[in-house]
């Protein structure tokens, strides 16, 4: 059947003019078919969204042809077409989903029920609107990446037509857009997209700002015409000259690249507007290094400023070589040169190889890119706390790489800033967990230290090695934070199990009875007015202080028919220094082994272990359930902080003096400060570790016979 551009004649006078000629001549590539599929489409949409217009006034189904057209400039399937024209039937229209599955297939519907659930959720605050939005559009787009390419072509035409909204709602969007939209677009290579939205968006956000630079870009153009044809000039001659076949442009900048340029490098306005770019196109890869060579014998390069992302693809699957030069009167010239293919793939990216036939689009790098990168968002989906998903995937957004190399010469790319446990964790999560230690160019180096391009790096494991929960403040991958933090999550709640377990037990054993005195059905019975499936659960809800055991204790001997056995002194839990994070020790007292102690149970944090003579013993002694008996185990095998005040003569070497003293005694000093109260005598605060009260004696003696030391003590809140 041969498709004939006719459909517009059938239109109403009242729906003329909605962009169908625009979207027509944009679906050259497409069967007759598949073009009777999309008109198929419109007259759906058409019937759906009669009566209804637009902000500015128009025809809605203008905006869903205008949607489908921007689809078609990605040269995307049909389904993609039929499902951007269809993509706002299903909110605000009352036709179903299964209305459009039973019409045009499962691959239109899911798509148009991905990008229509995306906008469907009910919130409590706009802020947690925007994010869990977020984070379905991201776990969408792992369904299938058909869903945020429609989406994409969605904003980008809204911010088109944005003029037509008020104020404060063209900002939002437009800053939602800069921070989002934009990004995704660029994660996944499309180029021109993200080009114009960020244009879109900085135009919308930052009126003023963006009127300045483009008034100050049109008044240096003229100046800058006759430069960009002189350099242009020099180097096509000097690639014909060679035999080298290939097109030399002058790259126009756009408004937001400059603003953030000028941000990031601090520079003002006219510094980066002197700045000449250049695309030089070529037939091969090899044309793309002898270009380069040519390049550099007309125009000196600056040193660091060459980058070569043909060997070494972004992370998006954009390939280019890129140098800066110092251009005529030292004015900088930067240089793009790459392949007609890697251009297609700069501007399209994952669309790039788009192809509805039956090609294996497991040999397409762009797609590979995205699927990698989609599959990683797919592992953190499984984190309780959207503001951490999304907080997770914008450092996936902002790919500013730095390039590592494995002991087997492998390649891995890692955000700027990366540390030796984030390189570790992109190798393996196994291998983050065990780490021990890493060298860097044979050289053994701290787990924190940044890497730097060109570092090889191995990393040192130890099968009774474990995530050390501090690294969670250095790492910058989302895929180390969120590996650290699950480790942690489940180690945590392992550790309040069992102190919930030894909880009850205590507490039941205060009330003359035990666990297994207790009825099965008692305990289910208490389970579902808690509303708990497990008795973990429970026993987790107690470690961390969320309830009371003295209180669960006293409902489980109700109606259970066993009356109390005589109550004697309750039993003290034992603390051996080794429960992790469910037990933590006050700051405000600094308790050690041989020290007498209380508990405290603080909700959400488990146990935290204070002296018996602390102040906050006093000061929550109106919630006496709370406080626990709590002894020390014999033989405690770890360090423990302690806080010391020393007066002693003020006079140079005093500080070096007693810090040789504290070493001496095999303690090891974690902080120090110094005050001086007047000329004579200084007051010096230290935070050392010790094992026990025995070594803290051994400390405080070897310093009290120092003879410039006034006063030594140790603080207690």
């Amino acid at each position: 059947m041969e498709y004939a551009a006719t459909l517009r004649d059938k239109l109403p006078p009242t729906l003329r003019g909605v962009g169908l000629r625009r979207l027509n001549a944009k679906l050259e590539y497409l069967t007759d078919e598949q073009r009777a599929k999309v008109e198929r489409a419109f007259e759906f949409g058409t019937r759906a969204h009669t009566g209804q217009t637009r902000a500015s006034g128009r025809p809605y189904i203008s905006h869903p042809v205008a949607v489908a057209a921007i689809v078609a400039e990605l040269r995307l399937d049909v389904e993609s077409i039929c499902a951007a024209i269809l993509h706002d039937v299903i909110e605000d229209t009352v036709i179903d989903v299964e209305q459009i599955r039973e019409e045009f297939g499962d691959d239109v519907a899911n798509i148009v029920d991905g990008v229509s659930k995306l906008d469907q959720l009910s919130f409590t605050s706009r802020g947690e609107a925007q994010v869990e939005s977020f984070r379905k559009m991201m776990l969408a787009m792992v369904e299938d990446i058909r869903v945020i390419l429609v989406k994409l072509a969605d904003r980008l035409h809204n911010m088109r037509t944005l003029e037509a909204l008020g104020p404060d709602k063209r900002v939002r969007i437009a800053r939602e857009t800069l921070e989002i939209y934009a990004p995704i677009a660029n994660r996944l290579g499309i180029n021109w997209l993200k080009i114009e939205l960020e244009d879109l968006g900085f135009r919308s956000a930052y009126p003023f700002r963006a009127r300045v630079i483009d008034s100050t870009l049109q008044k240096a153009k003229g100046n800058q015409r006759q430069i960009v044809k002189r350099i242009s000039d020099r180097l096509r001659k000097s690639m014909r000259d060679v035999g080298i076949n290939g097109s030399v442009q002058g790259r126009q900048k756009h408004l937001y690249s400059i603003y953030r340029k000028m941000l990031r490098k601090k520079l003002p306005l006219s510094e980066i507007v002197d700045v000449f770019g250049f695309r030089i196109i070529v037939e091969d890869p090899d044309d793309c290094y002898r270009t380069l060579g040519i390049v550099h014998q007309n125009y000196k390069p600056m040193p660091g400023r060459f980058k070569d992302y043909v060997a070494i693809p972004r992370q998006n699957g954009y390939q280019s070589l890129h140098t800066t030069l110092f251009g005529p009167n030292g004015i900088p010239v930067e240089v793009q040169i790459r392949t007609g293919e890697m251009q297609r793939v700069a501007e399209s990216g994952v669309a790039a190889h788009w192809n509805y036939k039956a090609v294996d689009h497991s040999l397409i790098s762009p797609q590979v890119k995205a699927r990698d990168w989609l599959t990683s968002i797919s592992e953190m989906q499984t984190t309780a706390n959207s503001e951490e998903f999304m907080e997770n995937v914008k450092v996936d957004l902002f790919p500013d790489k730095v390039y590592v190399f494995t002991p087997k010469g492998e390649i891995l790319r890692l955000p700027r800033g990366a540390t030796c446990v984030d390189f570790a964790y992109a190798v393996h999560t196994d291998v983050g967990n065990r780490c021990v230690s890493a060298k860097l160019d044979r050289r053994l180096e701290p787990l924190r230290t940044p890497l730097k391009n060109g570092q090889t790096v191995q990393i040192i494991t130890s099968r009774r090695a474990h995530p050390n929960p501090t690294w969670v403040n250095f790492v910058v991958t989302a895929k180390a934070r969120h590996s650290i933090r699950q480790y942690l999550k489940n180690l945590r709640r392992d550790e309040a199990i069992e102190l919930g377990r030894r909880l009850l037990v205590q507490a039941l054993r205060a009330q003359g009875t035990s666990l297994r005195r207790i009825s099965r059905k008692r305990l289910n019975n208490l389970l579902a007015e808690f509303k708990l499936g497990k008795q973990v659960d429970l026993y987790e809800q107690l470690g961390l202080g969320e309830r009371l055991a003295p209180v669960v204790a006293q409902l489980l001997l109700q109606d259970s028919g066993q009356e109390p056995g005589e109550q004697g002194k309750p039993s003290k839990i034992t603390i051996a220094g080794t429960e992790g994070l469910v037990v933590s020790y006050g700051r405000c007292c600094h308790p050690i082994p041989g020290d007498e102690i209380m508990g405290y149970l603080s909700s959400g944090r488990g146990v935290v272990i204070h002296r018996d003579i602390c102040g906050n013993v006093h000061q929550f002694s109106k919630q006496p359930g709370k406080w626990l008996a709590v002894e020390w185990e014999p033989d405690i095998n770890r360090d423990f902080s302690v806080e010391l005040r020393i007066e002693m003569a003020n006079r140079p070497g005093s500080l070096a003096e007693v810090a040789l003293q504290i070493a001496e005694a095999s303690s090891n000093i974690e902080q120090v400060s110094v005050s001086e109260d007047n000329d004579d005598f200084a007051e010096m605060m230290f935070l050392i570790l010790v094992h026990d009260r025995v070594h803290l004696a051994r400390v405080l003696r070897r310093i009290r016979v120092m003879g410039n030391v006034k006063r030594v003590a140790r603080i207690c809140a």
